[in-house]
């Protein structure tokens, strides 16, 4: 039976909430749904990328280990300005994507980002 590892960022609504940054379980990295700080999507998505890779970096993982990830706007028009960055991060180990448009937990949020990674062996 594999070990579960918690992992926080202290972020304003894992305490709120009661949930964490990220889960390591079964050789599985599950991060939770991410946002990002900024006035922009833009800035707000790479923001919530650099929280990621905090968690995916303390547990030996990186962006390259992510097989599946979710982006939730609020409206979908957003989306596009993002793919460079996106584009970028995931470029040459691009995962399986869902874009999703609901609402999120705080209007000032144009973005919210979720992965699934692979631990490295």
């Amino acid at each position: 039976m594999s070990a579960i590892k918690r992992i926080s960022s202290g972020g304003e609504f894992e305490g709120k909430v009661g949930y964490c940054r990220a889960v390591v379980a079964g050789g599985w990295v599950h991060v939770s749904g991410t946002v990002g700080q900024g006035s922009g999507v833009v800035d707000q998505c790479r923001s919530a990328l650099d929280v990621i890779g905090k968690a995916l970096d303390e547990v030996g993982a990186g962006f390259a280990d992510v097989v599946r990830v979710t982006y939730m706007l609020p409206d979908r028009t957003d989306f596009e300005p993002c793919w460079p960055v996106l584009s970028e991060v995931f470029g040459a180990n691009p995962p399986a994507a869902t874009m999703i448009e609901c609402g999120l937990i705080d209007p000032k949020y144009r973005i919210e980002i979720e992965v699934t990674a692979l631990l490295p062996q």
